[in-house]
């Protein structure tokens, strides 16, 4: 979601603000903006609406200059898309705010600071986070002090930048719900929403915990916990290249992430499999004890990562024998639940900030399951740091919003946590080394299938003017179907949907024509010539058919049906081999309808607050 970047220094900040927030673009944001402590002690503030390069213009036309500033890449929750509303927020020309997050009771504070002659000049929940702390400033405290009094009265999930005039030897950083990472330099320090921001500058990070106060100087750095106890963390190096957040020869992101694919899964397997097995150090010391007593198996996540973990439930029950439920994280937090009995607690997510899955996370130690598992991208995020066991993805950075590399690298260890369930519940040694040989298949396999980039840009030319796309697909590659529909959603803004193919007949038949086509993804598994009689239902109606299906389908290209042939795979890994053309699709649609692929209207990629 929103992106925060400050710092202080012995060298101009400014520079160093501009190229954070350049590097946050990713997460989505409407506005952007800094504000920089000069010489003098006045705060320089700029701010824009739309893109971080609006923003490098106004400051190339009115410079600012100073050791010491913060800034910000806002999408709109409260208040609308404008210059007024954008961050930083500045209070009485003193001390200035940027926040990441919601203040849920900010409306209450609002009333009384307007009742005690406050003047708002935005929308947004963030304003009375500045003047509560201008308040505590005048009345004589420091600005950590400012900053911590204030806190006592926000309710919600927030991450805080804090500077005041009249304290320029100071950056003061809050972390309750939305996360925070400090960058540690030599006599400087900075903060960020996350690492990348801060490479060019440092590959150092402090990852701050929830309820941390972080006072920064040039000089030095002061921590307290959520108890107001002096703590120290750990400093770690991170080895993340500063240049992986670039596009390289690539158009953009996405597409670079796409034909990332074959090495993010093979650095996913590396080291996690031995000539015949799922090695089991790959789930943490401890797994072994836990997986081989699990009884069953609940998921958890949003969005792309919840289709992931559809796709799991299909693997664990047929492949371990194990019951599997999944759930959207946003609707496991708000109702009762049954837990059952030696089931283990699985969460999905490519940031592991991502706000709902957190608090399902936290609800479900709370209530009773004994043991958690994150499958994650990042190895410092609140997610891994509050599970039992973690498996680590390895993807890389991924900074297009619509997920590509993280989904299959996910599907991958959620195919190594089956396999490895399955081995402690009949699975025999031949059928795990059919599996691993499966799984060290699969770059092979995606490469082969990247190959096809060239005719499925030439197949999107036919859905460009479309409205509606149908996505169909049966068993294992339902959530595939529903995967490739929210990538054309995403990014093209073409209304999609998909249906287990057998439920045509229950409703979707009735919006088949010769304008809406229909995509169907198609293995040659046990489900195919049920699938058959589906498409046979859309050809009868006068719909377009696009199949995506392997060199095995007994299915030629005629009138009305367009068959692109991928490489016969096997039934285990279909899932993540056809998930590469419904990327295919998606981007080459986009592209040719040229919406901004890597940055699609009102999303952002890392979701932090409900």
């Amino acid at each position: 979601m929103c992106g925060i970047v400050g710092a202080i220094s012995q060298r101009p900040v400014a520079a160093i603000l501009l190229e954070g927030l350049r590097r946050l673009e990713y997460r989505g944001y409407d506005s952007a903006g800094l504000a920089v402590l000069d010489a003098n002690g006045s705060l320089q503030r700029l701010r824009v609406l739309g893109k971080v390069s609006g923003l490098a213009e106004a400051l190339d036309a009115t410079p600012v200059n100073g050791l010491l500033g913060i800034a910000h890449t806002r999408w709109a929750t409260h208040g609308e898309p404008s210059t007024e509303n954008a961050h930083p927020h500045i209070s009485h020309d003193r001390c200035a705010v940027v926040h990441n997050g919601i203040i849920e009771n900010h409306e209450r504070l609002r009333a009384e600071q307007l009742a005690a002659g406050h003047r708002f000049l935005s929308q947004t929940d963030t304003e009375v986070v500045v003047h509560a702390i201008h308040d505590a400033l005048a009345a004589g405290q420091t600005l950590t002090e400012a900053v911590r009094q204030t806190r006592l009265h926000l309710q919600g999930a927030y991450a805080l930048g804090v500077i005041d005039g009249q304290h320029p030897d100071c950056l003061v950083a809050a972390r309750q719900g939305s996360p925070l990472v400090i960058g540690v330099g030599f006599q400087e320090y900075f903060i960020a929403s996350d690492v990348f921001a801060l490479l060019p500058v440092t590959n150092r990070f402090i990852f701050l915990e929830d309820g941390d106060l972080a006072e920064l100087r040039v000089d030095g750095l002061a921590i307290w916990d959520a108890n107001g106890d002096p703590v120290e963390r750990p400093v770690r190096t991170s080895t993340v290249a500063a240049d992986s957040a670039e596009r390289g020869p690539y158009r953009h992101f996405m597409q670079k992430e796409i034909f990332e694919q074959p090495r993010a899964i093979a650095d996913t397997l590396e080291g996690r499999l031995a000539s015949r097995t799922v090695l089991p150090e790959a789930f943490g010391v401890e797994a072994e004890a836990i997986l081989s007593g699990t009884r069953g198996v609940t998921i958890v996540a949003c969005g792309t990562s919840y289709h992931a973990g559809l796709v799991a439930k299909y693997w664990i029950e047929a492949v371990a024998g194990l019951p599997c439920q999944v759930e959207v994280a946003s609707e496991y937090r708000y109702r009762k639940h049954v837990i059952p009995d030696g089931h283990l607690f699985v969460t999905i997510s490519q940031s592991g900030e991502t706000a709902d899955t957190l608090a399902a996370l936290r609800l479900a130690r709370q209530g009773g399951y004994t043991s958690t598992l994150a499958i994650c991208n990042v190895p410092e995020s609140s997610l891994v740091r509050e599970s039992d066991l973690v498996l680590l993805t390895h993807a890389g950075p991924e900074i297009g919003v619509a997920s590509t590399k993280a989904f299959t690298t996910q599907l991958t260890a959620l195919l190594l946590l089956t396999v490895n369930l399955a081995r402690h519940h009949g699975l025999d040694a031949e059928q795990e080394a059919a599996a691993v040989q499966l799984l060290r298949s699969l770059p092979s396999q995606m490469e082969q299938v990247l190959s096809l980039d060239a005719r499925i840009a030439e197949l999107a030319e036919q859905f460009v003017d479309c409205q509606h796309t149908l996505f169909l697909g049966r068993g294992e590659q339902y959530p595939i179907a529903m995967e490739g529909a929210l990538k054309l959603k995403e990014i093209s803004y073409i209304h999609a949907e998909a249906y287990p193919a057998g439920e045509l007949k229950h409703g979707p038949l009735a919006l088949i024509d010769e304008d809406m086509p229909v995509v169907a993804v198609a293995p040659n598994n046990a489900l195919l010539e049920k699938l058959k009689s589906n498409l046979e239902e859309v050809r009868a109606r006068g719909g377009k058919l696009f199949v995506f299906a392997d060199d095995q389908v007994p299915m030629q290209e005629e009138a009305g049906i367009t068959v692109v042939r991928l490489p016969q795979t096997d039934d285990l890994i279909d899932p993540i081999v056809f998930s590469i053309p419904m990327q295919l699709l998606a981007y080459h649609v986009a592209v040719l309808k040229g919406t901004d692929v890597d940055q699609p209207r009102n999303l952002a990629k890392s979701v932090t607050v409900e």
